[in-house]
C-alpha cells in the first residue's frame, strides 16, 4: 500500500507551523525529506515519490531510474536521474542526477511514478551510455515488451541533433529481444564489431526426434557453432554436472562449443573474435 505523503506548504494550509512541530516530536508525522512528511514509515518507492515531489513541475524520471521501472533496468541504479526542462533550474538534491532535455516529452505514469516513455528512454540510453551497455539496454527494452523496434527506429529521428545518435543510430537495428542477459548483448556484439556474421541468440537443438534438447546463448546453426558465457552461475556443483553432460551430448551431435568469460569480454574481445573466426572459417 503507498504511503501518503504531504508537501509542507500543503500541510501548513490546514495546520500551524506549531502544530506542525507537535505532530512531528509525538511522530504522527514523519520527516521524508526536506519539506516532504508521511503519516507511517516509507520504503524505497516511496522516498522516490517524496524526492520527485520537491522536484520543479514536469519532473520525470529517466535513463536508468525509468528503464527500471519499464521492466529493462539492467544498467546499475546507484543515483535517482530525472529529466527537466531546459529552462529550469538544475535542483542541488543529494543523490539525483539532472538531464536537462532540449526535446519536449510528455511523462506516462509507471507504478505511479512519472516517467519518460518506454522508446525516449531507450533511446536517450543507447545515445548516452557506452557501446557495450547501450546494445544491452535495447535488447532489453525489447525482451521486456515495454517498447517495439519499430517504436524506437520511430523515436530515432528526434534525436538527430543531440550527442551519441550516431551510436543509436547504429545499434537499434542490431537489438534482438530474444537475448536474455546483458553478456550475452555484449558478446554478440563484440562479434558484429569484430566483422563476423550476427550471431542468432537463443538457439534451440534439437534431437534426433526433432524434440528441443537445449538452448544455447549464441550460435552459428547452419555451421553448428555453439557460443556460451559462462558466468558465476556455472561454478555451482550441480550446474557443472549438468553442463558436462550437455557439453558431451552437443560434442557428440556435431556441436562445436565455444566458452568465454569475464575477463575475456571486457579486457580481451579481440580474443573472442580470434576464436570464432578460426571456427568459422
Amino acid at each position: 500500500m503507498t504511503t501518503q505523503l504531504w508537501r509542507v506548504e500543503d500541510l501548513l494550509r490546514s495546520l500551524t507551523m506549531k502544530r506542525l512541530r507537535i505532530q512531528v516530536s509525538k511522530e504522527e508525522l514523519l520527516r521524508v525529506r526536506r519539506g516532504v512528511y508521511a503519516a507511517a514509515p516509507c520504503d524505497d518507492e516511496d522516498e522516490l515519490r517524496a524526492l520527485l515531489l520537491c522536484l520543479p513541475e514536469g519532473a520525470a524520471l529517466t535513463h536508468q531510474s525509468a528503464a527500471r521501472r519499464h521492466g529493462f533496468g539492467v544498467l546499475r541504479e546507484d543515483q535517482v536521474h530525472v529529466q527537466l526542462p531546459a529552462t529550469v533550474p538544475r535542483p542541488r538534491l543529494p543523490g539525483l542526477v539532472v538531464h536537462h532535455s532540449v526535446l519536449p516529452v510528455r511523462p506516462v505514469l509507471v507504478g505511479g511514478l512519472p516517467c519518460v516513455p518506454a522508446a525516449r528512454c531507450a533511446v536517450d540510453l543507447a545515445r548516452s551510455v557506452r557501446r557495450l551497455d547501450a546494445l544491452s539496454v535495447l535488447d532489453a527494452a525489447l525482451r521486456s515488451g515495454a517498447v517495439t523496434q519499430e517504436e524506437l527506429l520511430a523515436e530515432l529521428p528526434a534525436h538527430r541533433a543531440l550527442r551519441g545518435v550516431r551510436q543509436a543510430r547504429d545499434l537499434v537495428p542490431l537489438a534482438d529481444g530474444r537475448a536474455e542477459c546483458r553478456q550475452e548483448s555484449q558478446l554478440r556484439l563484440v562479434l558484429i564489431d569484430g566483422k563476423l556474421p550476427p550471431p542468432e541468440p537463443q538457439v534451440w537443438v534439437h534431437d534426433s526426434s526433432g524434440l528441443p534438447r537445449y538452448r544455447l546463448d549464441l550460435g552459428y546453426r547452419e555451421r553448428r557453432i555453439g557460443i556460451e558465457y559462462d558466468g558465476l552461475s556455472h561454478l555451482d556443483r550441480e550446474r557443472l554436472r549438468h553442463d558436462r553432460e550437455r557439453v558431451n551430448w552437443l560434442d557428440a551431435n556435431g556441436w562445436r562449443m565455444r566458452y568465454f568469460t569475464d575477463q575475456d569480454l571486457y579486457r580481451r574481445p579481440h580474443h573472442i573474435v580470434t576464436t570464432i573466426r578460426a571456427a568459422l572459417t
